[in-house]
């Protein structure tokens, strides 16, 4: 079944905060990857919107790995006439012709990667991905290139620290499979480090924490979506921990506002953390969940609290982008999850 479109209020709200950025991109060409994703899905509708409200006259070709699939699933973008879709693997695709003035490298968020996939496999796809497209962004006139990174790029946060800036210099552990992802995304950030050294490409970083809004996946491993699943079934919201972690949620709108102010503006080779400063417990998330779309669902909790562990933290500092790109928040999480369930009840 076909996607529902994303709400032209949060469009309208893209553009509003966006509206000054946009003429940079009139008559130009943006190359995508991930478009097809749950990045992608908010970035090319909040590009065709500016594009058509500000004439701009801009392309975009995206890459996608099942261009079929696509079509069927948001037939009101793939079908649009300003987007391509470039069919391929990131690892391999051929380059199309001509230049682009803008690429977006959100392929591998982590709602994509999280896939049942070898860890040897998810690790390829970030970093030969991320190789073949800084390939592609050297060799097409690229003047400005959107990496969307990760916060485990930092690893394990420490309980003594509430909010993680961009310059804590903690890491994965490279001893385990368990940072394939992290470590993937700090190779990532690296290379572009390096192609920065021998080209006059502007590289943005965009390091990305828990996100909510319409195209979240209500049936993988995102908590947040999982609890506006069952509440929105009647059923009791399932705790799979102790719930005492915390984590913070940026809803999708404002992720985007984020992700093309920093392509446009923001300074190259400065990386940005991307999400909400307001921390919550799981548990706190699931009673705002309940409370906010059905009152009556119960809350199981799979496990108790250890004694004396400190609960794990996973929460940045945005103070970087709030000082130096005057961006905020702009949607609360309870706005937030009211949006996402009203999307998904619209969409079944």
């Amino acid at each position: 079944m076909p996607e529902h479109p994303i709400a032209d209020a949060d469009l309208d709200l893209i553009l509003e905060l966006t509206r000054p950025l946009w003429d940079e991109m009139r008559n130009q060409r943006i190359f995508i990857t991930g478009g097809t994703g749950f990045f992608g899905s908010w970035l090319l509708s909040s590009f065709l919107h500016a594009n058509q409200a500000l004439a701009l006259h801009a392309s975009a070709t995206v890459l996608s790995r099942n261009p079929a699939h696509f079509a069927a699933r948001v037939p009101h973008l793939a079908q649009h006439p300003a987007i391509t879709l470039l069919p391929g693997d990131m690892r391999t695709f051929d380059m199309p012709s001509g230049s682009f003035d803008f690429v977006i490298h959100a392929a591998t968020d982590v709602i994509h990667i999280a896939a049942n996939v070898h860890p040897l496999d998810r690790y390829s796809a970030i970093a030969d991905g991320t190789a073949r497209v800084l390939d592609f962004a050297a060799t097409h006139g690229t003047r400005k290139f959107l990496l969307t990174s990760s916060g485990a790029v930092y690893g394990k946060q420490p309980s003594t620290l509430s909010h993680v800036p961009e310059d804590y210099a903690g890491a994965p552990d490279p001893l385990t499979s368990a940072s394939t992802y992290g470590e993937g995304k700090r190779a990532s950030e690296l290379m572009c480090a390096l192609y920065a050294e021998q080209s006059a490409i502007e590289f943005k970083i965009a390091r990305c924490y828990a996100l909510a809004g319409p195209c979240l996946p209500l049936d993988s491993h995102f908590a947040l979506g999982n609890f506006i699943r069952d509440a929105l079934a009647g059923d009791t919201i399932h705790i799979a921990g102790d719930g005492t972690n915390f984590r913070s949620y940026l809803y999708a709108a404002d992720l985007t506002i984020w992700l093309w102010t920093l392509l446009f503006k923001g300074p190259s080779m400065q990386a940005f953390n991307v999400g909400s400063e307001e921390a919550i417990s799981i548990f706190e998330l699931a009673s705002l969940i309940a409370a906010t779309l059905n009152p009556e669902a119960r809350i199981h909790v799979a496990k108790q609290p250890v004694e004396g562990a400190s609960p794990l933290r996973y929460v940045p500092s945005t103070q970087k982008a709030q000082q130096q790109l005057g961006l905020r928040q702009t949607i609360s999480l309870t706005e937030a999850v009211r949006r996402t369930a009203a999307w998904n009840v619209l969409r079944s």
